[in-house]
């Protein structure tokens, strides 16, 4: 199970660690402890960032200061597979970012649910990387 100490969530959701951490004490978010730190499941970062993708909260985030040509780091939050294709979804920031790319990648990647990854955007494409 994936877990983010609350530094790393903020930064995949573009806000403060204030700010998180103020959602998570008034419940949008659940969070535990783990080794005496404040974490977030994976899963549940994944909907949060959905959640905010779906009605961005512009004032708490940092998305003003990001250029679309630079690498977004982000939490993924859905991949869609076949045989051949696999489509990722990921909320970086307020931005979600879909990319294309062969299941195999995916599955190398590791890619799922909750799990970090970097969006680089360069034209009309995106490529997808695990830090």
């Amino acid at each position: 199970m994936t877990t983010y100490r609350i530094a790393e969530a903020a930064e995949l959701l573009g806000v403060s660690d204030d700010t998180l951490r103020r959602w998570t004490e008034a419940g949008r978010v659940a969070s535990t402890t783990e080794d005496g730190r404040t974490v977030i499941v994976g899963t549940d970062l994944a909907a949060l960032a959905e959640s905010l993708a779906d009605h961005p909260d512009r004032d708490a985030t940092r998305a003003a200061a990001v250029s679309a040509r630079n690498r977004l780091a982000g939490i993924v939050t859905k991949v869609t597979k076949d045989t051949v294709m696999a489509q990722v979804d990921l909320i970086c920031g307020p931005y979600r970012m879909v990319s294309l790319m062969s299941t195999e990648a995916a599955e190398e990647l590791g890619l799922a649910p909750g799990v970090r990854a970097i969006a680089s955007v360069k034209s009309t494409n995106v490529v997808v990387e695990r830090p």
